[in-house]
């Protein structure tokens, strides 16, 4: 006998009609959320990895790929459970799991960066990153199932929460670089994002007639989440746009402070007495200045990069009457200037928040004697600060008598730091560098002054400054320096490799 064959039980809840309990403004909202909360999290661990992995050209293309695997994966598993699951069940634990991920994100970041265990961060980086996004990512499919419920209206649903989705996104990354970042500390960003999903999740089960029970308990984890952010103290002075900085006191020097930024020193400063160095570097860079600008005359000079001001104010100390301006592209480390290093406003400074590009392009010709260079970001030299153009935009504003000195730092091989040198070298003729002699020797590494000008230098006269700052010092120039350069790139504009040549500090240099 034949016939029609007998009906069958459907598969799974998910072949069994649906129907659209979530109206078109509650799906535009928690597609649109998703995906900005997606993009929260993938800038603001930009900002969590810098102080551990430095913010290199590496760091952020692990981070832009671990969140789109993250937005992969989650859209691509989203869509099967939504396939199998009722979504109306799981949008709810979704954003609960998402939002409890987000909000523990520092806290781990942190601990892991804290084990100095390269291996322990990434994996803890790529957990951080991928778990939430990818809950974020499954809830577009979840809400796009609860939409559907004709065949005739699928693409214009379809295409509808996708657009939704990417101006989500779009919101997500503008307000977080613009606007978050610039007034709410990291932790604060992820933990407030933490509590507003769960509220969200709340909102969702209540909406969806989840039990009480549900509801009640997202919304006490919210409670929990929130006044946690606020009662745990930040382990930073000031969480600026860039770095967590901390100002510590000299014990042996009572008026000594230091300006660690990311957990590196970055500058020494003594309050009471403006002339007294300690660093290293800064005693070479000194011994330039003195050399080829003899004081007290005062000169006019030109700061890349402010962190603590060492720098501008030994000047003003040591040459009365000197004037100049700063290129310093942090407004939190200016701040910290003036409130915890008791940064004067009488030395002739023209503290300018903008980057060391934009401040050289605005010095007028032949203006300077003095360019000092000292600008980080994170553990690396900002590429765009390395580059044969930038020294060229230096030379334009130097005056003919006028000297060029910058700190790099490097370690073995010195890939980077010898490409600094041989782009120096197709802009000024003469170019010296001063380092150690396991630096010269290519065993160690650490900072190196390089300086540069139009007119001939006084290595000599530079070497013996460096024994009077008790610096046992190499100086190198000539032959020997083009020995020493090898066959190092020239960094331009359109070819800066700057974090692969460069070798980054130690865990052990870490304070």
């Amino acid at each position: 006998m034949t016939g029609d064959p007998a009906p069958q039980a459907p598969d799974s809840a998910a072949d069994r009609p649906v129907s659209a309990t979530v109206g078109d403004w509650a799906a535009a909202a928690l597609v649109f959320g998703s995906s900005a909360a997606v993009l929260v999290v993938e800038i603001v661990a930009l900002r969590l990895l810098a102080p551990y992995l430095g913010l290199t050209l590496e760091t952020s293309t692990l981070v832009i790929g671990l969140a789109l695997a993250a937005i992969a994966v989650g859209s691509w598993l989203g869509g099967k459970a939504a396939d199998r699951v009722d979504p109306r069940r799981t949008l709810a634990p979704l954003l609960a799991a998402s939002g409890a991920a987000v909000a523990a994100t520092p806290f781990v970041v942190r601990a892991a960066g804290a084990t100095a265990d390269g291996a322990f961060l990434l994996l803890a980086s790529a957990v951080t990153i991928m778990v939430p996004g990818a809950l974020l990512s499954a809830v577009t499919p979840m809400v796009t199932k609860l939409r559907l419920t004709s065949l005739n209206k699928t693409g214009t649903i379809v295409g509808r929460l996708s657009s939704i989705g990417t101006a989500g996104a779009i919101v997500g990354t503008v307000v977080t670089g613009f606007v978050l970042i610039t007034w709410i500390s990291v932790t604060a960003i992820l933990v407030g994002l933490g509590v507003l999903l769960l509220v969200a999740a709340a909102a969702v089960a209540f909406l969806l007639g989840h039990s009480r029970r549900h509801v009640a308990a997202g919304a006490a984890a919210a409670l929990v989440l929130g006044g946690a952010a606020v009662l745990t103290p930040s382990r930073c002075d000031a969480e600026t746009v860039y770095h967590c900085a901390l100002v510590r006191a000299d014990q042996q020097r009572p008026t000594g402070r230091t300006l660690v930024l990311d957990g590196l020193q970055h500058s020494y400063v003594d309050v009471a007495d403006p002339s007294y160095l300690r660093f290293a570097y800064i005693k070479a860079m000194a011994a330039a200045i003195d050399t080829h600008t003899p004081g007290p005359a005062p000169v006019a000079a030109h700061y890349i990069g402010g962190g603590g001001m060492t720098m501008p104010r030994w000047v003003g100390a040591t040459r009365p009457g000197s004037t100049g301006s700063v290129s310093e592209i942090d407004p939190g480390v200016v701040a910290i200037d003036r409130q915890h290093l008791a940064l004067p406003d009488d030395i002739g400074l023209d503290v300018r928040i903008e980057d060391g590009r934009v401040g050289l392009r605005a010095l007028p010709a032949d203006s300077v004697d003095l360019v000092v260079g000292d600008a980080f970001g994170g553990v690396s030299v900002p590429w765009h600060l390395t580059t044969r153009q930038t020294a060229q935009g230096v030379d334009a504003a130097l005056r003919d008598e006028g000297i060029y000195t910058l700190n790099v730092i490097d370690y073995p091989p010195l890939a980077f730091a010898r490409a600094q040198v041989a782009t120096l070298r197709t802009v000024f003729p003469h170019v010296a560098v001063a380092a150690s002699a396991e630096a010269v020797q290519g065993t160690d590494g650490g900072n190196l002054v390089l300086l540069a000008s139009r007119s001939p230098l006084d290595v000599a006269g530079w070497q013996s400054g460096l024994r009077a700052h008790d610096l046992q010092w190499q100086v190198l120039e000539g032959q020997a320096l083009t020995d020493w350069v090898g066959d190092a790139p020239v960094l331009t504009d359109d070819y800066a490799p700057v974090d692969q040549l460069l070798t980054p500090y130690p865990a052990s240099v870490r304070v």
